[in-house]
């Protein structure tokens, strides 16, 4: 099924909506990431909420998954080129967060 979208936000707001996504994005920006690092890195996050964000993100090309034939498996998951053309946005609400973070911490909301 096709989506419209009315207005380019849209398009943003539907690939890092939401509380996890970008977060994955911003901790994938500094390194490549195994899933036991990440799940260190958002403390929050139930595995299974981390599998299915990860599954998103590499489906919207975002992200690629790397498996290594090991014993237990390894596998890296890293930002591709087309999620690294996040990284400004990523870095601006980062900063939007720092500068506002107490008056929401205050307010509650």
């Amino acid at each position: 099924m096709d989506k419209t979208y009315e207005h380019p936000i849209e398009v943003t707001l539907n690939v890092v909506c939401g509380k996890w996504k970008a977060l994955i994005l911003c901790h994938l920006l500094d390194r490549t990431m195994r899933f036991g690092e990440l799940q260190k890195k958002i403390p929050k996050i139930s595995k299974k909420m981390l599998a299915q964000q990860l599954r998103e993100l590499e489906k919207e090309q975002l992200i690629e998954r790397e498996i290594f034939p090991e014993v237990p498996p390894k596998v890296e998951y890293t930002l591709t080129k087309y999620g690294r053309d996040l990284e400004e946005t990523l870095y601006f609400m980062t900063e939007w967060g720092k500068e506002h973070r107490d008056k929401f911490e205050k307010s509650g909301a």
